[in-house]
């Protein structure tokens, strides 16, 4: 029996009087050996949470940037940690010792390697969004599905203790009747790019391989690591940023999938003349049967609703609950007596989310996870709705069986452009 099938079977072998305490032992000691793709930030973030688990070991990294990989590499081998090193994921994924992958690239690279790896037989961690498209949502969807991977979204917040808290008490209906929830995030550290020269793409950097689908351009600073948030080619703004994060929770509060109707309005308002394309300050509203939800976002700016600079607020008849990463808290109607102090919160949601994914691993159980590819892709496609609202102007409807809008103009958004050769996968 080879490393793979002791990974597959240990559980049950462990546990089996056939087989000595020894032969379990060496068993139980297998580890789950995981390649990241994307070194920098949260990618980085991500493996130092996963490397905590004792069942974890890091084999192999890629990155584009061989500055990025270098550094990585060098910071591992410093704990012990040697690796291989990759500049195309697509080697990596062909390493067969690899169980599992970390994909924490930009968005627009997220739907083919994800569904490369499913293919190659990896387990999948994949960054949020899932897509940047609600098409490449629905092909991820059906790749995991097909070939029955473990594949965990980074909304870590759905593996934390008081989100889970504070969703229970709205499920109480002690809020009363719930008519609007509010979603926001205020990013105040983060103002306006200004615009800046096309140049050479700085030594090390593998430019073509960091485009991929996206369409051919002169390497630009502005639209490279961190900032290609702000780029239709690459990803959706604040958007589908943070809205990933805390409109889950708002459709997981309210019990809700689908809205019946979109409509968004913002702009460049910080910063007409910045070089960002997606809108620094927008609010949208999805209309449900009985409530809206409400989004709004603005970059360079902290005092959002309630003073807080990001978070949930479900608004009931009989109260108000707010919730955010640093707990939750009920303000009462007048004369409600309804009144909660704040739920702080107590736990590592990044640490825990990990944590779930190596147990599904480990138990072969993708129903074990906190947030599995269907959730992150619904989330994914319900945030790229706004996106689509304010792109066209329209208030949009959505039809839920046809999956897609009543508008043509908007039904050119959801499947996206590939370019350099590079194909949407198809399932």
């Amino acid at each position: 029996m080879n490393r793979k099938d002791f990974l597959k079977t240990s559980a049950i072998f462990a546990a089996s009087t056939m087989y000595s305490s020894s032969q379990a032992f060496a068993l139980a000691d297998v580890k789950i050996r995981v390649g990241l793709i994307g070194a920098n930030g949260m990618g980085w973030s991500n493996l130092n949470a996963l490397l905590k688990d004792s069942r974890v070991v890091c084999t192999a990294l890629c990155d584009i940037d061989e500055n990025v990989l270098h550094k990585r590499t060098d910071e591992l081998a410093q704990r012990g940690i040697n690796v291989k090193r990759y500049i195309d994921y697509k080697e990596l994924l062909q390493d067969n010792i690899i169980d599992a992958v970390i994909i924490a690239t930009p968005d627009h690279w997220h739907a083919l390697q994800m569904v490369d790896a499913v293919n190659a037989g990896k387990h999948v961690y994949v960054e949020k969004p899932i897509g940047n498209s609600i098409k490449e949502c629905e092909v991820m969807v059906a790749a995991a599905q097909r070939n029955r991977s473990i594949v965990q979204v980074g909304q870590w917040q759905r593996s934390q203790q008081h989100f889970k808290d504070a969703i229970d008490f709205v499920h109480s209906g002690k809020l009363g009747k719930i008519r609007v929830v509010k979603a926001w995030s205020y990013v105040g550290w983060k103002q306006a790019i200004s615009s800046r020269p096309d140049e050479p793409a700085p030594a090390g950097v593998h430019y073509d391989k960091w485009l991929g689908p996206a369409r051919l351009r002169p390497f630009n600073p502005n639209r490279f690591h961190f900032e290609f948030r702000w780029f239709w080619d690459y990803a959706g703004g604040l958007m589908t940023d943070w809205g990933v994060h805390l409109l889950d929770y708002a459709l997981l509060g309210m019990k809700v999938s689908d809205p019946v109707s979109i409509m968004a309005t913002g702009g460049k308002y910080a910063d007409p003349n910045g070089a960002s394309e997606t809108p620094d300050t927008l609010t949208a509203v999805y209309q449900f049967d009985d409530f809206n939800i409400q989004w709004e976002h603005a970059l360079g700016l902290d005092l959002g609703p309630y003073n807080r600079t990001h978070g949930v607020a479900f608004i009931g008849n009989n109260g108000t609950l707010i919730l955010n990463r640093g707990g939750w808290e009920v303000i009462s109607e007048k004369d409600k007596g309804l009144a909660v102090p704040l739920q702080k919160s107590s736990d590592n949601g990044l640490e825990k989310h990990m944590v779930n994914f190596v147990d599904a691993i480990v138990k072969k159980d993708a129903g074990k996870l906190n947030a599995p590819i269907e959730a992150g892709a619904h989330i994914a496609a319900f945030s790229q709705m706004g996106n689509i609202a304010y792109r066209t102007g329209k208030k949009l409807f959505w039809d839920k069986k046809q999956r897609k809008f009543t508008d043509k103009e908007a039904n050119k958004y959801l499947v996206p452009q590939y370019h350099n050769g590079y194909k949407l996968p198809k399932v």
